[in-house]
C-alpha cells in the first residue's frame, strides 16, 4: 500500500478532475491525501510536516497547481523531491518555469526556439543594438506566465520609451526574444510521459499578438495538429526530463518552419466549457497520470 500525496488547482474543473485521480488511485490501492500546500508546511529536524502528515514518508507527491505557487512551495518543494518522488521532479520543473534556460537546453538539442538573448540591465547598449537590428522584439520576464510582463517593442520610439520604465524595476537582466512573424495562433501539445494526449490551440484577440487567454486570447480546436508537430513536441519535453507538459509550438512563416516558444510544466485540464467545445481529452490525461504515479511508486520500490 503506498501513499501518494497531491495538492491541485481546484478552479475551472480541476476539484472534480481531482476526484477522478484520487478514486482510480484507490482502486489501484493506494492511500491519497489531498490537498497538500507545501505553504502551509514546517521543516524541522530531518522532516516536512503538513496536517500531521511527515511528506518525506510519501510514496509519491503530485504537483498541480500552476496559479497558487509561491517561492515558500517552489522552495519545499525541491527539498521534498530529493527524499520522495515527485511529478513534475523539480529539475525539469525549475527549468520548465524559466524560459532562458528552457530554450538554453532546447538549442543544445537543435531544437528551433524564437532567436533570444539575455543580458545584465546595466548592458543598455546591448540591448538596443540587438532590438534595432531584429527591428521587432518581445521584452519578457524569464518566469513570467499568461502573457504577464510581457511588451512587445517595434520601433525606436518604444524602444526610447521602455527602458527607462525597465531600469526602475527590480529585474536583474533582462530576456529578449525576436518576435516570430506567426498568424496570431499556436499548437498546445499535450503530453504525459512522453505520450501523445491531445493538441488544442489558443489564438490572439483581434489585434494583439498574444495567444495567452489570461491575456485575451481564446482556445480553438485543432484538427490540422501533425506528426511533425507532435514529434517536435516530444522531442523538446525529452530534452528537460519533464514528464507532464503542455508544449508550446508556432508556425514561423518567415523561415517556413515550426518552432517551440515554451514548455508549460502544469498544463490544465479542458475546462467544462472547452469539454463542450470539443475537447475531451481529460479522462486519457488522467489514465495516464495515474499510470505515471503507479510507474514512479514501482521504480521507488
Amino acid at each position: 500500500m503506498a501513499v501518494v500525496g497531491i495538492w491541485m488547482y481546484q478552479n475551472g474543473g480541476g476539484d472534480r478532475i481531482e476526484q477522478k485521480i484520487v478514486a482510480r488511485l484507490q482502486d489501484r490501492g493506494h492511500v491519497v491525501s489531498t490537498g497538500l500546500n507545501l505553504r502551509k508546511a514546517v521543516a524541522q529536524n530531518g522532516e516536512l510536516l503538513l496536517d500531521g502528515l511527515n511528506l518525506y514518508e510519501l510514496d509519491c507527491f503530485f504537483s498541480y497547481n500552476a496559479g497558487e505557487q509561491t517561492k515558500y512551495q517552489v522552495y519545499l518543494y525541491e527539498a521534498l523531491d530529493r527524499h520522495v518522488p515527485c511529478i513534475n521532479n523539480y529539475q525539469a520543473f525549475a527549468i520548465s518555469e524559466d524560459k532562458f534556460k528552457t530554450n538554453d537546453l532546447l538549442r543544445s538539442y537543435g531544437i528551433k526556439t524564437p532567436d533570444y538573448f539575455l543580458c545584465h540591465r546595466e548592458d543598455i547598449e546591448t540591448i538596443r543594438n540587438k532590438v534595432l537590428e531584429w527591428g521587432k522584439a518581445v521584452f519578457k520576464t524569464v518566469d513570467g506566465w499568461g502573457g504577464m510582463g510581457m511588451a512587445l517593442v517595434d520601433s525606436k520610439d518604444k524602444l526610447d520609451m521602455i527602458l527607462p520604465f525597465l531600469n526602475q524595476t527590480d529585474l536583474r537582466f533582462f530576456y529578449i526574444e525576436k518576435f516570430i512573424d506567426y498568424d496570431g495562433s499556436d499548437f498546445r501539445v499535450d503530453l504525459v510521459d512522453g505520450e501523445f494526449i491531445a493538441c488544442y490551440g489558443r489564438k490572439a484577440k483581434k489585434g494583439d499578438w498574444r495567444t495567452n487567454v489570461t491575456s485575451g486570447g481564446s482556445v480553438i480546436l485543432r484538427d490540422d495538429c501533425t506528426d511533425e508537430i507532435v514529434k517536435l513536441a516530444q522531442k523538446a519535453a525529452q530534452a528537460i526530463n519533464i514528464e507532464i507538459a503542455g508544449v508550446d509550438i508556432i508556425y514561423d512563416r518567415e523561415h517556413e518552419e515550426y518552432i517551440v516558444l515554451e514548455i508549460n510544466g502544469i498544463p490544465a485540464f479542458a475546462t467544462p466549457e472547452q469539454e463542450k467545445m470539443g475537447l475531451n481529452f481529460n479522462d486519457k490525461k488522467i489514465d495516464k497520470i495515474v499510470e505515471l504515479i503507479d510507474k514512479k511508486i514501482k521504480e521507488k520500490i
